[in-house]
């Protein structure tokens, strides 16, 4: 009895600190969710090209699909993490397996961002699924390499696409899985000469185009061609350029792509000082293609 005496409060004792620490935990996991719906929430999301031309806001274009530790480039998981953070445009690159599969894939082989080997368009795209991805520090995931039609469906309602062809992908072939998603107005193109800006436009008429137009040469190979400055998206290079080029370019109704991949993005990182991206807004850039970009929409989100 006397133990018993001596238990029972003991007990009772336990049972009332582990109901209070379950509470309190709970509590933490219901602000937890809270404080993630709200950044949501918070988030102006971008979706339509046309609904963003109407107030071009300044848009962050996630290179590669904006890679961090343990999200590879590339991957719909890595564009998920970077999209439940912030409005972005999704930048990724399109190949092709030995099957005719559209994959996305930025090097010819896969040695650096799979543990697989070798070309990939020597590969069978049930091969590639036998793949796991690398992330940029060399850790093998679980995430796969994705189809275009799976990325495509994905992104819908999410983020914004441009879409950069790897060599030997045919546009026709990219066109038409845009066209069968209905994605013409949340996927660009992104072309390297007039001459494939011209082709994809005429391919579709109201799909984006992603053209470099970084010089006075690029801009008047662009009017040559006579290419509706609505459905481009001028990359004016990585380096800063004059204002009095932005200016030229807002007065033909293009709208500016800066790349800050690269020297722009590692200067920041060295000086410590990411208000710069402010900076590069502010002089005339409509988006910033950057390897940073959840970096980037703190400082946006902070005007």
């Amino acid at each position: 009895m006397k133990f018993l005496k001596l238990i029972i409060p003991v007990f009772l004792i336990s049972l009332f600190v582990v109901n209070c620490k379950n509470k309190e935990t709970k509590k933490a996991e219901i602000e937890k969710v809270e404080k993630v719906n709200s950044s949501k929430k918070n988030l102006d999301i971008i979706t339509s090209f046309e609904a963003w031309k109407k107030n071009p806001v300044p848009l962050i274009s996630a290179h590669r699909g904006g890679p961090y530790p343990g999200f590879p480039e590339n991957a719909i998981e890595t564009f998920n993490n970077v999209a439940e953070q912030a409005s972005v445009v999704i930048e990724c690159d399109v190949a092709m397996s030995k099957d005719s599969v559209l994959v996305l894939m930025h090097d010819n082989k896969l040695n650096r961002t799979t543990n697989g080997e070798g070309p990939i368009q020597d590969k069978t795209y049930k091969e590639l699924q036998g793949l796991k991805l690398v992330d940029n520090e060399g850790n093998i995931t679980e995430f796969k390499i994705p189809t275009l039609d799976e990325v495509l469906t994905w992104g819908k309602n999410k983020v914004l696409f441009t879409l950069d062809i790897k060599r030997g992908v045919p546009f026709e072939k990219v066109i038409a899985a845009v066209e069968k998603h209905k994605a013409i107005d949340y996927a660009a193109i992104i072309t390297y000469s007039v001459n494939d800006a011209t082709l994809v436009h005429s391919l579709n008429k109201e799909v984006m185009i992603s053209v470099s137009a970084g010089n006075d040469g690029a801009l008047e190979q662009i009017e040559k061609a006579n290419l509706p400055a609505d459905k481009l998206l001028g990359f004016v290079g990585t380096r800063q350029p004059e204002l009095t080029h932005y200016e030229k370019l807002k007065e033909k109704g293009i709208k500016t792509i800066l790349g800050t991949l690269g020297n722009l993005d590692k200067s920041a990182v060295a000086k410590g000082d990411d208000s710069i991206y402010l900076t590069y807004i502010k002089n005339g850039a409509n988006i910033i293609a950057t390897d940073r970009p959840l970096e980037v929409a703190k400082v946006l989100n902070k005007q």
